[in-house]
């Protein structure tokens, strides 16, 4: 028996009672549709505009900016100024969709509806926020409109609530911490390889004239990628190789029912348009392996010539999001690689034992912050996973009334 099990026997062994939000918890506005009785209380907070909370960023800052979106960033108490807030709140957008938080401390907001609890005694805010997250779908059903969705208020505030004994809601509060914790602790070291990553990647392909350079057509071939929209179909065969594929490391994929632009093991894939300022623009896919794939317009696939003075794997490293071809992005139109805008590119071609070294590095790396079986990514997918699954338990309560009618 673990210790929630333990104080839950102790404390109410009879079960627990439940009660509608607006009983436990007190809001920043009143709304139409609810009663005053319900509503006896109103929170004072003070509220910006988006476009002035993203002026007041600022890296070096100790308050909390906090936003509707996932937007996370920071301020000084210097240019908060009057706006700045102080207190324990959970929001829920006034606008969009059911993106709730939890924030306790000196904050900025914008175009959230706060609310707290109305008796500390009564609702620990932390577990009430767990809680709230285990109904995101039935929440995310309260908002409605035909173009932004606004959060039914009314609605939402009579969805019902367990209310434990305190010490059981600080119990769960102080472990599902511990696993949103680790969590953060992952992203923040997935954060940190990446920018290694980088790092080493500017190191090991940055070369002089000590080796030599060819333009990629000298030992490339090209190919450009042909329409696919009648041939796409969930059941088909091939994976459509298309800039939404690339952008996301293959995890978004269309399928189509015939290959008609084949492409082949080792061949090297790059997006050719993208909008101002995208992360899509000449990044790169390898090919794993043959009659797998089939590539869409506006992709180009780079076949090496010479395997024999240079590897694939290495080319692949060397053309991912490359400066000479992310010049062409003036920032303002979208931006459409040409043939010969690819073709020209310099590209350094070390002795093929060295490009291998590179390769084996630069492997390592990618495996630890991309692969979604082993690296880190996968210790974070199963970390949500395991979190969710123990949120989900904790958080689930037999109503008191129902153990009393049996």
């Amino acid at each position: 028996m673990n210790k929630i099990e333990k104080l839950i026997e102790e404390l109410c062994p009879q079960g627990v009672a439940f009660k509608e939000m607006w009983e436990v918890t007190i809001w920043d506005k009143r709304f139409n549709g609810v009663s005053k009785e319900k509503q006896a209380r109103v929170l004072s907070f003070k509220h910006i505009s988006a476009k002035h909370l993203k002026d007041l960023e600022a890296s070096n800052g100790e308050i909390k900016l906090l936003a509707t979106g996932q937007f996370d960033g920071w301020t000084t108490k210097e240019l908060a100024g009057n706006n700045l807030n102080n207190g324990e709140v959970i929001t829920i957008p006034s606008g969009g969709s059911a993106n709730l938080k939890y924030y306790k401390g000196e904050f900025v907001d914008s175009g959230n509806i706060l609310g707290s609890s109305l008796d500390n005694k009564i609702l620990n805010l932390g577990y009430f926020y767990y809680y709230l997250l285990t109904k995101n779908d039935l929440i995310e059903s309260c908002f409605r409109g035909s173009g932004v969705k606004h959060p039914d208020m009314p609605k939402i505030l009579s969805i019902q609530i367990p209310i434990p004994p305190l010490a059981i809601q600080k119990e769960i509060v102080k472990i599902l911490d511990n696993f949103t914790r680790l969590e953060a602790e992952l992203e923040a070291e997935l954060e940190a390889r990446k920018k290694q990553y980088e790092y080493y990647r500017e190191e090991l392909l940055t070369f002089g004239d000590d080796v030599e350079w060819k333009t990629l057509g000298e030992v490339c071939e090209f190919m450009n990628g042909k329409g696919h929209e009648k041939k796409i179909d969930e059941n088909g065969k091939y994976i459509v190789v298309n800039s939404k594929f690339v952008s996301t490391e293959g995890k978004v994929k269309k399928y189509s029912v015939e290959q008609i632009s084949p492409i082949f093991k080792d061949d090297i894939l790059m997006v050719m348009s993208d909008l101002p300022n995208g992360k899509a623009l000449a990044k790169c896919f390898h090919v794993d392996q043959n009659d797998k794939y089939t590539l869409n317009q506006r992709i180009c696939s780079l076949t090496v010539k010479d395997n024999d003075n240079l590897n694939a794997k290495y080319l692949f490293f060397i053309l991912g999001r490359n400066r000479q071809l992310l010049r062409y992005d003036n920032g303002v139109d979208q931006t459409n690689l040409r043939k010969n805008d690819i073709l020209k590119v310099q590209i350094p071609i070390p002795p093929l034992t060295i490009q291998k070294e590179i390769v084996a590095i630069l492997d390592k790396f990618d495996t630890l912050i991309n692969d979604i079986s082993i690296g880190l990514p996968a210790e974070i997918a199963a970390r949500k996973k395991q979190y969710e699954y123990y949120r989900n338990q904790l958080l689930t309560f037999k109503p008191l009334e129902l153990q009393d009618a049996n």
